[in-house]
């Protein structure tokens, strides 16, 4: 397989199939959401007290685990669960076990996130310093791989060389220096101010009645939750709080699909005006600009007037004017109504964005899909206040990983191949084209199609070419 290009999923196997034409052997998780009757206050009152010490926790594992000191200590968890149960904090804020544990367990989780992270900046250094040689690279990647040796130069500590990196014509004093300056130029302390969630394992809850009794700070008592269904589950389960209920983020295995009927090869643009374009100029998502746009624009003009009340807040508050700054300030900075409009938007544009992508896969069949790995925004361009707006508000990432969700579900394998070269070049005589607008105009042959057809054809003429 050529080096550009990346297979993000592959699940297809001889496996035995189910009577619906499901793999009995593969799975994908998926998240299900259960929510909950109108709770009392009490009841709300004593989840938003778990959801705060609950990030407490959490910041104080941050605290003492993020450093390089315990970087070789992550792994595993169960050491550092062990040294927490003795600190005290638990006793100290008077919380249950079962949470307690799950958000040391997150915040371990989080910073071996943060630790991978800053060796991948540190991997792009590497890559592109023209200071250093082969040999030089070798090491340092090598490095990155083991922790053990990364943290002992952090460190300063005596270790063994690695045997990758035995023998080559290396400065290891000067490496292990550059690993340690961008190390502390990257490393930051993660951060949590989450106070609306928390997890809760299996053992710290039960079902009676159509709710779900979760354990209490009193031994042996329980908070019942009435829910909208009767679904139970036994599973780690994210308790999300709401305003006057909780939404329950419950994981769940699905099966894979294995369709023998899909047996298509389609080459994909992903874009911003029209989702998808497929390079025999089959277009799916057509309204995703007419769904995104009007509500950048409305956010756009509510954030300026909330603005201009927040000076007018400002200047009243100065001129000693108390009786108006209290009036702006209790009718004009509520967010509950500007977040439930936002979300809503949101959960439309989402619910347009997968309808889209299942009818695309219904309609065309396909056994491989290829598009481009995404493309970083040029830091160095100046964009129109408008643009930003827009290229804040995209849902790029969200279609792309909502892909990968649906190949995987339906054995489907995704490819991804770099982007260079796709873009301005003529699919039809190979020059470079003009962009105008929405339209690629080639004056060397004449061609006049959209940018979206003509780098889809370009995307499926460079995978056929490799």
């Amino acid at each position: 397989m050529h080096k550009e290009e990346k297979r993000i999923v592959c699940v297809r196997n001889g496996s035995a199939e189910g009577k619906e034409g499901m793999s009995t052997d593969n799975t994908v998780t998926k998240t299900v959401w259960q929510y909950s009757e109108l709770l009392p206050e009490e009841t709300m009152a004593f989840l938003r007290g778990i959801a705060a010490d609950y990030c407490k926790v959490k910041n104080y594992v941050y605290g003492r685990y993020s450093g390089i000191r315990s970087l070789n200590n992550l792994t595993p968890v169960y050491n550092i669960l062990n040294e927490m149960r003795g600190c005290g904090l638990r006793e100290q804020l008077d919380l249950p076990a079962v949470y307690y544990e799950l958000a040391i367990a997150d915040a371990v989780t989080n910073i071996k996130s943060n630790w991978g992270n800053i060796k991948k900046r540190i991997g792009g250094c590497i890559t592109t310093n023209e200071n250093l040689n082969d040999d030089d690279r070798i090491y340092l990647r090598t490095v990155l791989k083991l922790n053990s040796v990364y943290a002992a130069i952090l460190n300063h500590q005596d270790y063994e060389m690695p045997k990758k990196a035995d023998g080559l014509a290396i400065d290891v004093k000067r490496l292990n220096s550059l690993l340690c300056r961008l190390t502390r130029r990257y490393l930051t302390q993660p951060e949590s101010d989450c106070r609306d969630s928390f997890r809760v394992s299996p053992n710290g809850y039960s079902y009676k009645d159509g709710a779900m009794r979760i354990v209490c700070r009193i031994p042996r008592r329980r908070v019942s939750i009435p829910l909208k269904d009767s679904r139970m589950f036994d599973r780690q389960i994210q308790v999300q709080i709401r305003q006057n209920d909780v939404a329950l983020a419950v994981p769940v295995e699905a099966r894979v699909r294995v369709h023998h009927d899909y047996t298509n090869t389609i080459y994909i643009y992903i874009g911003r005006h029209d989702m998808f374009t497929l390079s025999d100029g089959h277009i799916y998502g057509a309204a995703l600009e007419e769904l995104t746009d009007p509500e950048t624009e409305r956010l756009a003009r509510k954030n300026r007037e909330r603005h201009k009340m927040y000076t007018v807040y400002a200047q009243s508050a100065e001129e000693g004017d108390t009786q108006k700054s209290q009036n702006i300030k209790a009718n004009n900075f509520g967010r509950l109504k500007y977040d439930r409009q936002k979300e809503r938007e949101r959960e439309r544009t989402k619910t347009y964005i997968n309808s889209e992508i299942n009818r695309m896969i219904e309609t065309e069949k396909p056994a491989r899909i290829v598009i481009t790995r995404p493309v970083t925004r040029n830091k160095t361009k100046i964009y129109a206040r408008s643009a930003n707006r827009k290229l804040t508000r995209s849902f790029g990432g969200y279609i792309r990983e909502r892909l990968a969700y649906k190949c995987k579900v339906h054995s489907i394998e995704l490819v991804e191949i770099s982007s260079r070269h796709t873009g301005q070049k003529c699919s039809a005589c190979g020059g470079e084209g003009k962009r105008q607008g929405k339209e690629f105009v080639c004056e060397h042959c004449g061609l006049s199609t959209t940018i979206a057809l003509n780098s889809a054809k370009n995307i499926q003429q460079k995978y056929l070419e490799k």
